[in-house]
């Protein structure tokens, strides 16, 4: 027999399945399919399509909209984009490739975000920041030796973590990739004239010229520019010891003596001009005067650049674009330093290049030496002060180029927009600013090594879990006018109503880090570790104990520190208007951690493993933040103490402390489940970032927060 109620229910389901195969409307999207970027944009338009129902025809006719995608450089600037729907048809003009490709963008967001295509409005955008870009550590002969950078090894050798990367930075309208280690032409060539200085069999570089090939290729479809960006003079082992020259000048030595030999000069020069040559997707190199150049007077370093390095980009017989890096060493020794002397001949030698190179060529300057994630004022880039040598007069053929450091978070994400509109609303407005770098020296963004629970999450590689930091900053950087809106919109769209208060409570939260940054003074790496309130202590990065907070100076000149603030205090002295002083800064932190604990109070995390752990970091940021803010008060009391003797203010002082171990416990309960002990990048083999066994996790230092306390307890007063 039949059953009558299942021929029902088959009955219906075709029914419905006809309606919607009759609903779902057609699309078109005309495009050249010569053009790899409009190809790239194309596969990015009609995947979400899809994914929204819609059918895409593969020729002109009956359809229900059609997408035209196409340059229009006499009506748009490069990089500009117009939106233009009429009726059935949504015309995506780019002022050139690039701009075409964020338009196709536009649309995709705004149909990830639900609208339909016949909700799309018209709209234009263009670039606030010619330049932006990621500086990208490579895990191979990278900067700094350590566990922390060399397990990134195999994901950043698979093509698979390069497209996503390449994705996501394009979708944030970032428009630059610059990929850094101590000497890439190892990894990239059989130098021509020099094979000995290849350590490969011709199987094993051919994999690796495979993975730069298709890094560059992806890359050029997404219309970014790549740059190799390097240290000096650095050879590979093997040559070193073919020819028993450049001993000291192989990975992982760097504070070494320049060898400036004929016959290094060469190699190095013919590389550059090699890897050029065979890659032709390869935009620019970056060159930098400082570590493997020891001993060596700046002129001496200049002239060397010019001789080796820029002469080898010149004899390309290809357009190349240059970064020229300020030097940061004004002596003869590796070491940091300025000096108007050095900004003359620098200046004097990149306009002796001009028409040289393809573009203006990009200066690049550390924006607070290692931490530009501090005050958006700059108070030094590295080495010292920033004369004005390179701004007076305007300069005709190179542009200044910020490079936003981050050396004070790795695990937590992080997300502070009015931070990153200030920073350009200061330092990107004039006309001489390219642009900025975004990047860390001792973090690489590619394998997650953070996460220690399990779940199905939404992000594979360690990049994903710092989404916001990377649209924030790319975003911005592209248009600082972009509301939060849109940044609300991408949680909601990854958490539905659960997301709706997490901008704003990231906004408050991991503002935690830019006040310790801006009221504890850094210079380079290893000065400060925001994240887990560590800094340089002598030879040794340690937990920033209560002395340490006192004495130590600040970064921002508006902020008081507190031995200032105490003396000040006691002498009936002033602080000049807008000051920050400890106490107003504790204030200020207790209301905003508050406000961002209140915010995420309420947000169901049971059954999302991801929105958990971003609710998770927006309570470790608070309590990170309400442990510093009684931390500051502990201070100013137990300086107070020092200063008077008065007993009632070491109480004082104690009853603070203990409220910040209280505080830094319920980071410890809420990470302690999600977080692993984490390996950081460490100095060299004898100077270890935090312990021997260069882990960090706020748990470890549970002892070192508890001795505050006996600090307070054992401190005595001046008067006794």
């Amino acid at each position: 027999m039949i059953n009558l109620k299942k021929l029902l229910i088959c009955l219906t389901i075709g029914l419905f399945g006809s309606l919607s195969s009759i609903q779902a409307q057609s699309v078109y999207l005309a495009y050249d399919k010569t053009s790899p970027q409009s190809t790239y944009a194309y596969s990015q338009l009609s995947q979400v399509l899809k994914q929204k129902g819609y059918q895409i025809q593969s020729a002109p006719g009956n359809y229900d909209f059609l997408i035209s995608l196409a340059t229009h450089p006499m009506r748009l600037k490069p990089e500009s984009f117009s939106i233009i729907p009429e009726a059935k048809v949504i015309s995506i003009y780019g002022g050139d490739q690039r701009g075409m490709i964020y338009g196709a963008l536009a649309v995709v967001e705004a149909l990830e975000n639900g609208q339909t295509l016949g909700e799309i409005k018209a709209s234009e955008a263009s670039p606030n920041q010619e330049f932006r870009a990621i500086k990208f550590n490579l895990p191979w002969q990278t900067y700094r030796e350590s566990s922390a950078l060399d397990l990134h090894m195999e994901t950043a050798k698979d093509p698979e973590f390069w497209k996503a990367f390449l994705d996501m930075m394009v979708k944030n309208r970032f428009n630059t990739i610059s990929l850094w280690n101590m000497h890439p032409y190892t990894f990239m060539i059989k130098p021509k004239n020099f094979p000995e200085a290849s350590p490969w069999t011709d199987q094993e570089l051919a994999e690796w010229k495979k993975l730069y090939a298709s890094i560059f290729q992806m890359a050029k479809e997404r219309g970014l520019d790549t740059y190799l960006v390097h240290w000096s003079i650095f050879v590979s082992e093997e040559f070193s010891q073919a020819h028993g020259l450049a001993k000291d000048n192989v990975f992982p030595n760097y504070y070494v003596e320049g060898d400036t030999s004929e016959i290094v000069r060469r190699y190095l020069r013919e590389s550059v001009t090699q890897v050029l040559e065979e890659y032709p997707d390869l935009d620019g190199i970056g060159i930098s005067h400082g570590e493997g150049m020891a001993g060596m007077t700046p002129l001496e370093r200049q002239l060397w650049m010019d001789d080796v390095l820029i002469a080898g980009m010149l004899e390309a017989n290809r357009p190349v674009k240059l970064i020229h890096r300020v030097p940061f060493s004004s002596g003869l020794s590796s070491e940091g330093g300025t000096s108007r002397n050095v900004e003359v001949v620098t200046r004097e030698a990149i306009e002796r290049l001009e028409n040289r190179f393809d573009g203006p060529i990009w200066a690049e300057m550390k924006f607070n030496w290692s931490h530009a994630h501090s005050t958006p004022k700059l108070v030094k880039v590295h080495g010292g002060d920033l004369g004005d040598t390179y701004f007076d007069p305007l300069p005709s053929n190179y542009k200044i180029t910020w490079m936003a450091r981050n050396e004070d978070f790795f695990a937590l994400r992080w997300g502070v927009p009015s931070f990153i509109r200030e920073h350009i609303a200061r330092n990107g407005e004039a006309s001489y600013v390219g642009g900025y770098f975004v990047g860390s020296e001792c973090y690489i963004p590619a394998k997650d090594y953070f996460t220690s629970s399990n779940g199905s999450f939404n992000w594979k590689y360690a990049f994903e879990r710092q989404w916001l930091f990377y649209k924030l900053w790319g975003r911005l950087l592209y248009d600082p006018k972009t509301p939060d809106k849109v940044f609300q919109a991408a949680f909601n769209q990854r958490y539905g109503d659960g997301g709706d208060n997490l901008l704003n409570a990231f906004s408050l939260a991991s503002s935690t880090q830019l006040r310790l940054a801006s009221q504890y003074d850094s210079k380079w790496d290893f000065t400060l570790y925001s994240e887990g309130f560590l800094a340089l202590q002598g030879d040794t990065t340690k937990f920033i104990s209560v002395n340490q907070l006192i004495a130590h100076p600040t970064m921002d000149k508006d902020y008081v520190s507190v031995a200032d603030y105490v003396d000040k205090g006691l002498t009936k002295g002033s602080f000049g208007a807008g000051s920050t002083t400890p106490l107003s800064l504790a204030k200020n932190l207790e209301h905003d951690n508050l406000e961002a604990l209140r915010l995420v109070e309420g947000i169901d995390v049971s059954n999302d493993a991801s929105l958990l752990h971003e609710v998770a970091d927006v309570k470790i940021w608070a309590n990170l933040g309400l442990y510093f803010a009684e931390k500051l008060r502990g201070a100013v009391a137990l300086q107070t103490f020092r200063k008077t003797s008065d007993a009632n203010y070491q109480q004082e002082a104690i009853d603070h402390l203990e409220k910040a171990l209280a505080y830094w416990d319920e980071v410890i309960q809420i990470s302690r489940p999600l977080y692993k002990d984490m390996p950081l990048t460490h100095y060299n083999h004898n100077f270890f970032y935090p312990n021997e066994d260069n882990l960090f996790h706020w748990a470890l230092l549970r002892k070192d927060v508890a001795r505050d306390i006996e600090i307070a307890r054992n401190s005595v007063g001046e008067h006794k």
